[in-house]
């Protein structure tokens, strides 16, 4: 089945456990994280960490380590997330990026365009607080 919108397994780890960290108020590890997802706990590892890295968690080691939220979740907005783990969004005219097209007109008429310029809009205004 064909989907307009696909998330990354690993986009999609980074705005769930980010919700499931902030809603916490102790340390919540990967396993928990990993079993709430039902992701693989090292695919969630490896992006909890990278948001670690971005500086919206911080790490604690040990058998009764985890992760805890770096900033307040009003600060910290979905798009953050998202760039964080997919890089940064480019909003262009062509969604093959071609600089010329071959017809006269634009056969998408640009909707790629006010898509993603709507998603990312949608993205920014969407805090962390308003899902804990």
């Amino acid at each position: 089945m064909a989907h307009i919108v696909n998330f990354s397994e690993a986009a999609f780890i980074a705005l769930h456990g980010m919700v499931i960290v902030a809603k916490s108020n102790e340390m919540v590890n990967v396993v928990k994280i990993a079993e709430t997802l039902n992701s693989s706990k090292h695919h969630v590892a490896k992006v909890m960490q990278r948001l670690v890295k971005d500086g919206y968690l911080h790490s604690h080691r040990g058998p009764t380590g985890g992760f805890t939220i770096r900033k307040a979740a009003g600060e910290i907005s979905l798009l953050d997330l998202y760039e964080s783990i997919e890089g940064k969004i480019e909003i262009g005219d062509c969604p093959l990026d071609h600089p010329i097209c071959p017809f006269d007109r634009c056969i998408f008429n640009n909707v790629t365009r006010k898509l993603t310029v709507e998603f990312v809009e949608y993205m920014r205004n969407e805090t962390l607080d308003k899902y804990i």
